[in-house]
């Protein structure tokens, strides 16, 4: 492996496998803001084919400072404004090759401003989607004894629930396109790595679900949370995100994570009951 190169300008460039120790050290700054960028490097290193996209760099005095993740989505790392001015003049030379910009909101919502000449208009901007964290149990919600690990066996049952939960998130089918190939993939990997979690009623199909999306030994992160719309109001919401938080700290992490919108009060509230707070925010720019 050739050594990192050594930059004593300030400037910005694609970042190389050989940079990889450079670069987990900047996302080690911000474990669970970072914590889905960090998952895939730390799995794939910085291999633009292994990882899905390429990862830019922005040093200052010789220094890697700053990173964006360059992929089916646009994150902004650890990004100061000279950073985000960078990759936005990086991006648009590069032109438009993400379905989403997410990342931490003040960053976010630079970037998107230096880019919507050019890439705009965007299908949907969510400009706050608070950060919340949880390092611990809650006292007043017990965990629901029925949701479970999803088995592999289960994976076509499960499709359907996760299908309807990123419809309705996100405003288009994950089966457009491909057919849903890649996203199936997805989800069998979830389902493979025990990190897909559900409940079934009696019939066998699915009430609740959400699966822990991107893990690291320091902090997960909570994604997919849904109930079948003829369950909702029943209670069955905060029992179940208190069992995967169970199975995240007992399993995975000792800070597990999520982001939500901020118009989705009911979510909100039932993440602060099983013992989520709010540390930050994210903003998502939808293509």
């Amino acid at each position: 492996m050739r050594p990192p190169r050594v930059l004593t300008q300030t400037t910005s460039r694609v970042l190389e496998p050989s940079d990889l120790d450079a670069a987990l050290a900047v996302l080690d700054r911000e474990p669970v803001v970072n914590a889905f960028v960090a998952a895939r490097v730390r799995v794939a290193g910085l291999d633009p084919w292994r990882l899905g996209g390429e990862m830019w760099g922005w040093y200052e005095g010789g220094a890697l400072t700053s990173l964006c993740y360059a992929g089916a989505n646009l994150v902004p790392i650890c990004a100061t404004p000279r950073a985000v001015r960078a990759f936005a003049d990086r991006a648009r030379r590069a032109g438009r090759r993400c379905s989403s910009i997410v990342g931490p909101a003040g960053p976010t919502a630079e970037l998107w401003r230096l880019l919507e000449p050019q890439w705009g208009p965007a299908r949907e901007v969510r400009s706050r989607q608070p950060l919340m964290v949880a390092d611990r149990m809650s006292d007043t919600v017990a965990p629901d004894p029925y949701v479970r690990r999803v088995r592999k066996d289960e994976l076509e049952t499960i499709m359907p629930a996760c299908v309807a939960m990123f419809t309705e998130e996100v405003g288009i089918s994950p089966l457009a396109g491909d057919g849903g190939l890649l996203y199936q993939a997805r989800v069998a990997e979830l389902v493979g790595s025990g990190r897909s979690f559900a409940r079934f009623d009696a019939d066998g199909k699915v009430v609740f679900k959400a699966e822990i999306g991107a893990a690291t030994d320091r902090a997960c992160q909570i994604q997919g949370v849904w109930v079948a719309p003829e369950h909702r109001g029943a209670g069955l919401a905060a029992p179940g995100m208190a069992a995967v938080l169970r199975y995240a700290l007992a399993d995975v992490a000792p800070l597990v994570s999520l982001y939500v919108n901020d118009f989705n009060t009911p979510a909100r509230r039932t993440y602060r009951r099983v013992g989520f707070r709010e540390i930050g925010a994210f903003m998502s720019v939808l293509f």
